[in-house]
C-alpha cells in the first residue's frame, strides 16, 4: 500500500508540474522550411543564416529550420501559400503584385493570405555583358542573346520591366534565354549568351564567378529618365549601385549605377503565431551577428526592415515590432 500510495503522489506531483509548466508538455518540435533561390545567389545563403541562428536555440525555441533552394520569388510565394513552404524570400515587387493581383497572380487574383514578416538587403538588377560582345549599354543589346531570368523567378520581371522602359521589347529585339541565374555565368564565359540579367544582393557568388572566367565581361550601367520614368511607375523600384571593389574582374572601374528591389521574408496567414515571433525575435535582437554572416546584411537596421513590404504584417511580427516600439 505505501508503494502504491508512493506512486500515486509522484504521479500527482508530475501532473502539477506539466501543468505549471507548459512547456514541458510541450516539447514537440516544429518543423519549418525556408523557399530561397538557387545556391549561388544570396537567398540561399539568407535562408542559410535564419536557419542557423535558429537552430543553435532550438532547445529555447522548439523550431528545427530547414533551406530549400528553389526557383525564386514566385515559386516560393505561390508554394507558401499552399502550404508546400512555412516561409519564403521574395522580392518586394513579386510581394506587391502578389497582394494586387497582378503580373503571375492576375488569373488568381490578390493574394490575401500573404503575410510579411520582414525585408532584408537590397537587390540590384545586375546587367553582366561580355566585352567582346560590344554592350556599353541597354541599346546595345538589340540583336544580341541575353538571359532574362528563368520563369517562377522574381529577375525576369525585372528584366522585362528594364528592357521596355528602354523602348526594347524582349520577344523581338533580343535573342531572349530563360535560364537559372546559376547557369548564366557559365553560359556567358561558354559564348552561347551575350549578356545577362540577374537581380541580386552583392557581392553575389554567380556575378564572381562570371567576373573571373577567361571571357573578360563588364556591368552595364541601367539608368537616366527612363529609369526615373520606371521609378514613378513602380514605387517598389529605387536607384541602386553596384560596388565594384568586390568585383576584381570586370572591366569597369567605378561603381555602377542601376535600380533594384529589396528581399523580403515571407509567411502565410496560417503559419503560427509563435513560430514567427520566435524568428523575429531572435533574428532582431542579435541584428548585429545576423549582419556578420554576409556582406550584403551591413546596411540593415531594425528600421530599414519594415520597409518595402506591401503584405500585412503577420501577427506573430507585429507583435514583436509592437513590444520594441518599431510599430505604433
Amino acid at each position: 500500500m505505501k508503494r502504491t500510495g508512493m506512486l500515486l503522489a509522484l504521479f500527482l506531483m508530475a501532473t502539477v508540474f506539466t501543468a505549471m509548466n507548459p512547456v514541458a508538455s510541450q516539447a514537440k518540435t516544429v518543423f519549418v522550411t525556408i523557399g530561397t533561390g538557387g545556391i549561388t545567389g544570396v537567398y540561399y545563403p539568407t535562408g542559410g543564416a535564419i536557419c542557423k541562428m535558429i537552430n543553435d536555440k532550438r532547445d529555447q525555441y522548439g523550431i528545427r529550420c530547414t533551406v530549400e533552394a528553389t526557383g525564386g520569388s514566385v515559386f516560393n510565394i505561390n508554394a507558401v501559400l499552399a502550404g508546400d513552404l512555412e516561409f519564403g524570400i521574395a522580392q518586394s515587387d513579386r510581394q506587391y503584385q502578389a497582394v494586387k493581383g497582378e503580373a503571375e497572380w492576375k488569373d488568381k487574383g490578390p493574394q490575401k493570405d500573404l503575410r510579411a514578416v520582414f525585408s532584408l538587403h537590397p537587390e540590384a538588377v545586375t546587367l553582366v555583358a561580355a566585352e567582346d560582345a560590344g554592350i556599353k549599354t541597354i541599346a546595345d543589346l538589340k540583336g544580341k542573346r541575353v538571359n532574362i531570368g528563368n520563369p517562377g523567378s522574381g529577375q525576369l520581371q525585372n528584366s522585362i520591366d528594364v528592357l521596355e522602359a528602354f523602348g526594347i521589347s524582349w520577344e523581338k529585339d533580343i535573342k531572349a534565354e530563360q535560364a537559372k541565374a546559376a547557369e548564366a555565368p557559365g553560359l556567358l564565359q561558354d559564348g552561347r549568351i551575350d549578356a545577362f540579367f540577374y537581380t541580386v544582393g552583392h557581392p553575389s557568388g554567380a556575378i564572381k564567378e562570371a567576373t573571373a572566367g577567361h571571357r573578360k565581361v563588364r556591368f552595364v550601367p541601367i539608368e537616366g529618365p527612363p529609369i526615373d520614368a520606371l521609378i514613378k511607375k513602380y514605387p517598389y523600384y529605387a536607384k541602386a549601385m553596384i560596388p565594384i571593389a568586390m568585383y576584381e574582374g570586370a572591366a569597369n572601374k567605378e561603381n555602377v549605377p542601376t535600380v533594384g528591389v529589396k528581399a523580403t521574408f515571407v509567411t502565410s496567414a496560417k503559419t503560427p503565431d509563435d513560430v514567427v515571433y520566435a524568428i523575429v525575435k531572435e533574428i532582431f535582437d542579435n541584428l548585429d551577428s545576423f549582419k556578420t554572416l554576409h556582406p550584403a546584411y551591413e546596411v540593415l537596421t531594425t528600421s530599414n526592415m519594415l520597409e518595402g513590404l506591401s503584405a500585412p504584417f503577420h501577427p506573430g511580427a507585429e507583435k514583436y515590432f509592437k513590444e520594441k516600439g518599431l510599430l505604433k
